[in-house]
């Protein structure tokens, strides 16, 4: 097993988060509840990457910001209605916000 990373999204509803991120291209992994009347935990991963999201109260914070890079920029925004791609020192990107106020950059390094 090789070593990586899942950071952990607060949500209200992760299946609506799910859906909303698999126009970022993620797909769902697994999912897991305690009891049919218990907070829901997601995982989605898309080419290597991984998100966990969280319905449970105190996993994690709301607002939080992630940085994704993605080989195509360009078609990752127009995922997301033509989003607005800037050009910065470090590359391009732009950013949005999921349903539940979690903050997304997401670009490609410059070649």
């Amino acid at each position: 097993m090789s070593e990586r990373l899942a950071p952990v999204l607060r949500t209200r509803d992760a299946d609506a988060a799910a859906t909303w991120y698999a126009r970022l291209g993620f797909t769902r992994q697994w999912e897991h509840r305690f009891a049919p009347d218990l907070p829901l935990y997601v995982s989605i991963a898309r080419d290597g990457m991984e998100i966990h999201l969280s319905e449970h109260a105190g996993d994690a914070r709301p607002d939080t910001l992630l940085y994704l890079y993605v080989d195509d920029v360009d078609a990752v925004a127009a995922a997301y209605g033509g989003a607005q791609i800037e050009r910065r020192d470090w590359g391009r990107e732009f950013a949005v916000t999921d349903p539940d106020g979690n903050r997304l950059r997401i670009g490609t390094v410059p070649s």
